[in-house]
């Protein structure tokens, strides 16, 4: 057993190998280290993570201690979860995913869940965010499907509650968009959803985790603002980004407007994005890429992503 995964590495190893220099030759995003002219970088090399959801299926295959293992060997040093399980390799506690996280120099920093997780479950999963480490748990969710005014106040309470019970542990819980919160209410046209979840939910309490991405693709959905001019106004809510790239889809309507890519491949103005940040070592930066893992399309797949996304956000270069 332990013969065969040493061979798994090798070839992962390898086959990133090759393919990294072909994709820092033909994607855009990356700056080599010694062409980059003395411009800082823009990620601080510290606060960089990893969407766990994007290895999904290395997660499924070999599960947590093989997957960490790996993204340690790139330089990832920080982790959001998608989830505890681990496929058909065996279940797994939060305390024993804690060691596996200790052992490979790895923090946990956040924790996609379910709604139905918090309403069901809220202490557990603040048992389990503590367990790992985590400063934040989070939802992928969007706050309602009931996108009226009356909709949000309800889910803004929601979240005002478990906000204020994570809070007295000493977490953070936060949202994370997608493009349907930059929409507007459907019985008050002129009111954007995302302002509205602002101003409802306490500071105090609610934080946010911004796509950049997704972001982005509200922007060019529903347009009317620029996604970095809500973090320069509320920089203490946005504890956490995902580090997206993406291309438009041809209707700007569609899904989320843009399909995600590797860092790098895709047309997303990182660079002016985060030159305008006010305090760039306040977040942390977590690489993330949705679309199925086998469909990448360099060999080994998922984790030959994330090594390929990781080298390009950390040469990622400011303009001075």
């Amino acid at each position: 057993m332990a013969k065969q995964k040493i061979d798994r590495r090798a070839l992962l190893r390898g086959l990133a190998g090759t393919t990294m220099a072909v994709g820092a030759a033909s994607l855009t995003g990356a700056l080599p280290a010694d062409a980059a002219g003395g411009r800082p970088r823009l990620i601080p090399q510290g606060n960089m993570g990893i969407q766990l959801y994007s290895v999904r299926d290395k997660i499924n295959e070999f599960g947590f201690a093989y997957v960490f293992d790996e993204l340690s060997r790139i330089g990832y040093r920080e982790v959001e979860f998608a989830g505890y399980t681990q496929g058909d390799v065996g279940t797994i506690t939060p305390q024993q995913i804690r060691r596996l996280l200790d052992v490979n120099g790895l923090k946990a920093v956040g924790s996609h869940r379910g709604l139905g997780d918090f309403r069901r479950n809220l202490e557990q999963e603040l048992d389990i965010a503590e367990t790992l480490g985590m400063p934040n748990i989070g939802t992928a969710e969007a706050p309602t499907g009931d996108r009226t005014i009356a909709g949000y106040q309800k889910a803004a309470e929601e979240f005002n509650t478990w906000g204020a019970a994570a809070t007295a542990r000493g977490l953070k819980l936060y949202q994370h968009n997608h493009t349907i919160e930059f929409s507007f209410a459907t019985d008050r046209p002129d009111v954007r959803l995302y302002d509205l979840f602002l101003e409802l939910t306490d500071p105090r309490f609610v934080y946010l985790e911004l796509d950049i991405l997704w972001a982005y693709g509200g922007a060019r959905k529903y347009p009317g603002f620029r996604p970095v001019d809500y973090v320069n106004a509320n920089p203490k809510r946005f504890p956490m980004f995902h580090v997206k790239d993406g291309v438009p889809l041809p209707d700007p309507q569609q899904g989320n407007s843009y399909l995600d890519v590797e860092f790098g491949a895709g047309v997303i103005p990182f660079t002016e994005f985060f030159t305008e940040l006010k305090n760039r070592g306040r977040f942390e930066y977590l690489w993330e890429q949705d679309s199925a893992p086998n469909a990448q399309p360099n060999p080994p797949g998922s984790l030959g992503a994330a090594e390929r996304s990781y080298r390009r956000m950390r040469n990622l270069r400011g303009t001075k």
